[in-house]
């Protein structure tokens, strides 16, 4: 484990607010064939849906243990193509910068899909 006691620089407010972080509820987990690592979520926000990338299949034995679940994701990223995919956003999960097995950030009760995060 690599737990880091250092924290990263301060930042404002006004840029804590510019990342907008919504609740997604996981409704598909695609294999990409291409990668030994990624996956693609189709996830629904509510007033829309995107496909997001995820490096999970060497985290997990199951990937789509997830399908169905929801967690916190950032919605506000440049779209990028990985894999010939297009990944619309990034999943917020724990414990990968720190070398551990990550896990989801989730809301602790169900929330309505799209709900934000701050």
């Amino acid at each position: 484990m690599n737990l880091s006691s250092s924290v990263k620089p301060n930042i404002s407010l006004d840029t804590l607010e510019q990342v907008d972080i919504r609740v997604g509820t996981v409704i598909e987990v695609e294999d990409i064939k291409k990668s030994d690592k990624m996956v693609k979520l189709v996830v629904d926000f509510g007033d829309f849906t995107r496909s997001i990338l995820v490096g999970m299949k060497k985290e997990r034995e199951d990937p789509t243990e997830i399908k169905g679940k929801q967690a916190l994701f950032v919605v506000n990223l440049d779209t990028k193509k990985m894999f010939g995919e297009i990944s619309e956003g990034m999943l917020f999960d724990i414990g990968y910068s720190d070398g551990i097995i990550p896990v989801l950030a989730q809301p602790e009760k169900p929330v309505p899909n799209g709900t934000r995060a701050g």
